[in-house]
């Protein structure tokens, strides 16, 4: 029997302000902490954790960027003459999307969401590499990067499976005993807060779903180890969206043309603008300006919060909407979906957490990024700990 068995268990979107006032976890996890995560979206937030580092320092930020000389999207421009009834749709895209995923290989996360035909070769996609492998960075190594330096076996979910797949699949690594550390990512509640938002009663239900689980898994374990390291946490939280601002709209109404003088990208809860001309930049900028529903980033702001790229690869004009409003339509989609994140890191909504049933969690571990060091740290004292087991 193995000594020690590190569990990191990633709940997508299980922000402290949900779960600060539930009882999940009390049993087997009862010591948790608030943290702050990193601006961005989910595309930031877990790259940022696996790593251990800042968005400017590991560059995976935005999905989608203004980068016509690397853009891989050529070849479907011709769809812009389809109706927009057709390629508008959601089952379409996703079948798309599935289509050209393999057909460029690219192993992380892929979506093309709702990025106009017309306009598609302009842009170029940031995540081609799985961060849930070794070499997945976009910048520098990840926790599975320094699992394989350091010859230490584990388990990682596997994002073409489903959540109860994947969790029957640690199950079953666990009772085995052939891994010294494991990483778990769950994203369905990531999803269903997207879709119901925070107060639905079906969020509770959700987390009471996710410790059944990890009681299970917990059992399994015991078979085979004799103590558990558990870490439960997230990557943010999700704010209700209850505003909703048309910003495309504002900017279509300027005497300018998009991809001939500026590109634009509208997220979700930002507007990512690239300037072609002086007089693009003066005329965009003074409409943001006068936008009351969000605010234009400064650059000592973008700083402090580590997302200020000096080359502006991922904008150079970053325009966010306050909490609570949702930018409609967006490159993200069409239709106003009932809550979201990617809002500034310290609005209240946008905390994560960090549950575990150590007695201590590090003072020093106040970002989501810090998590990386306890994984390390962990992670080499199973090594320790497992190396002489029988």
């Amino acid at each position: 029997m193995k000594k020690i068995l590190p569990l990191f268990i990633m709940i997508d979107a299980m922000g402290w302000e949900i779960l600060r006032n539930d009882p999940f976890g009390k049993n087997f996890a009862p010591n948790r902490k608030k943290l702050e995560s990193v601006f961005g979206y989910s595309s930031t937030c877990v790259p940022s954790i696996l790593s251990g580092r800042w968005p400017v320092e590991h560059r995976n930020w935005c999905y989608f960027v203004y980068d016509p000389k690397h853009s891989p999207f050529a070849s479907l421009r011709w769809l812009r003459w389809l109706p927009a009834a057709v390629t508008g749709r959601r089952i379409f895209r996703r079948w798309l999307t599935k289509f050209v995923k393999v057909q460029l290989k690219f192993r992380g996360y892929f979506d093309l969401y709702n990025i106009p035909f017309k306009y598609i070769h302009l842009f170029d996609f940031t995540e081609k590499k799985s961060p849930l492998q070794p070499g997945g960075m976009n910048r520098g190594p990840n926790i599975f990067d320094f699992l394989t330096e350091h010859k230490i076996p584990y388990f990682v979910t596997d994002t073409t499976k489903s959540e109860e797949q994947n969790r029957d699949d640690i199950i079953a690594a666990v009772k085995s005993g052939s891994v010294d550390f494991v990483f778990q990512y769950w994203a369905g509640l990531d999803g269903l807060l997207h879709m119901v938002g925070n107060k639905s009663p079906e969020v509770p239900a959700k987390l009471r779903v996710y410790e059944d689980w990890i009681e299970k898994v917990l059992a399994a374990a015991k078979d085979s180890y004799e103590e558990v390291h558990l870490y439960i946490f997230s990557d943010h939280g999700m704010a209700n969206c209850d505003e909703l601002i048309d910003l495309k709209a504002k900017i279509d109404a300027l005497p300018l043309k998009m991809g001939e003088d500026y590109a634009v990208v509208y997220d979700s809860t930002m507007g990512r603008f690239w300037y072609f001309n002086d007089n693009a930049r003066k005329l965009i900028t003074e409409t943001l300006q006068k936008v009351p529903e969000g605010r234009i980033m400064p650059d000592e702001e973008l700083q402090r919060y580590h997302a200020l790229f000096e080359d502006r690869y991922f904008g150079e004009t970053i325009f966010l909407v306050r909490e609570g409003v949702l930018i409609v339509p967006s490159h993200m989609g069409e239709r106003p979906i009932r809550a979201m994140h990617g809002y500034h890191p310290t609005d209240p909504q946008s905390y994560a957490t960090l549950c575990t049933n150590q007695p201590v969690i590090p003072d020093e571990v106040t970002h989501i990024p810090h998590i990386c060091r306890l994984m390390e740290k962990t992670a080499l004292l199973a090594k320790e700990k497992n190396s002489g087991a029988k």
